[in-house]
C-alpha cells in the first residue's frame, strides 16, 4: 500500500458515517444506504486502491466472468419502494407486535409501579402507553422517560410471560 492510499484510509477512519456516505457516492458514482462505518471504509479504500493500482486482473476477469455464467442470477431488479409506504408498514409491524405480545395486559389497564418514593401510573393503549399525558411507542420509551436511561420496560413493570406474575 502505497503512503498515500495510507493518509487516505486514516483520513476515512476520522469521517462521520454521514461524510462516508458522501465519499462513498463520489467513489462509486452510487449512493448506498449502509450505515456501517467499518463497512463503508473498506468498500470507499478497496475501491481507491483498485482505481490507484488498475483493479483485477485480465486473468481474474475472466475467471470471474466464468463463475458468473455458471451462477444463478437474479434477472429482475428489486422494486422500488416509496418511502411513505415504508412507513406505514413499520408503524403497522410495531402496532401488530404492541397486540400480539402477551406480556401485555389488555388496552385500558393501568400498569402502576413504586419507583423512588412515586408512585408511577402507565396507561396501556391500543397503539402505545400513556405516562404523565404524554404517549410512548413502547414501554422502554416510558422507563427511558422516567430513569434517564435505556432499560427494558417489560422488566422496568415487572410484566413476565404471565401477567398474573
Amino acid at each position: 500500500m502505497h503512503l498515500n492510499m495510507t493518509k487516505e484510509v486514516a483520513a476515512l477512519r476520522k469521517m462521520t458515517v454521514q461524510q462516508l456516505k458522501a465519499r462513498y457516492a463520489e467513489v462509486f458514482g452510487d449512493e448506498t444506504r449502509t450505515g456501517n462505518k467499518a463497512w463503508l471504509i473498506k468498500r470507499i479504500a478497496w475501491r481507491l486502491q483498485a482505481n490507484a493500482e488498475g483493479g483485477l486482473s485480465e486473468r481474474a476477469r475472466k475467471r470471474a466472468l466464468e463463475l458468473a455464467n455458471d451462477s444463478d442470477v437474479r434477472t429482475t431488479a428489486p422494486k422500488q419502494r416509496s418511502p411513505d409506504l415504508n412507513a406505514v408498514s413499520v408503524s403497522t409491524i410495531v402496532t401488530d407486535a404492541i397486540k400480539a405480545d402477551p406480556r401485555l395486559p389488555i388496552p385500558g389497564t393501568v400498569l402502576v409501579r413504586q419507583y423512588k418514593n412515586r408512585t408511577l401510573q402507565v396507561r396501556v393503549l391500543q397503539r402505545g402507553f400513556e405516562f404523565e399525558g404524554e404517549v410512548f411507542k413502547t414501554l422502554s420509551a416510558v422507563a427511558r422517560a422516567i430513569t434517564g436511561q435505556h432499560c427494558n420496560g417489560y422488566h422496568f413493570f415487572r410484566l413476565g410471560k404471565d401477567t398474573n406474575q
